[in-house]
């Protein structure tokens, strides 16, 4: 294996092991997500909360093998997106630690997309 195709499965991998952790754990135990994807008008239902963690999962693994990698990256951004939303609306907390808290959550998931992004725009 070249130095450059090491790097870059490395580099798909460490990508992906915060979607394949979370998700892992959000398919495993919803805990108080549905409430929270509840506030962004959908279903108070665990099992889409499982269904999202299993995507995150199946597409941190595709990612992590280069297993249609753009595919497996347009998907990520998909579920992250919602996440996101739902877990970090620092738009709405008065409180300015908490706000902060979640504001610098989302600017990590925004790095992640952009992560994505390069991913899902290789050749």
């Amino acid at each position: 294996m070249s130095t450059r195709r090491l790097l870059r499965t490395l580099a798909r991998a460490g990508l992906a092991a915060t979607f394949v952790s979370g998700g892992w754990h959000a398919a495993q135990d919803p805990g108080d997500r549905p409430a929270k994807a509840a506030s962004l008008g959908l279903p108070e239902d665990p099992r889409l909360v499982r269904a999202n963690g299993v995507a995150m999962v199946v597409g941190g693994v595709a990612l992590t093998l280069g297993v249609l990698p753009r595919l497996a990256a347009a998907g990520l951004i998909a579920s992250l997106v919602p996440t996101s939303a739902a877990g970090h609306p620092f738009w709405r907390d008065a409180d300015p630690a908490v706000r902060a808290q979640h504001l610098n959550q989302t600017l990590k998931h925004l790095g992640l997309v952009g992560g994505l992004l390069l991913v899902a725009t290789e050749r």
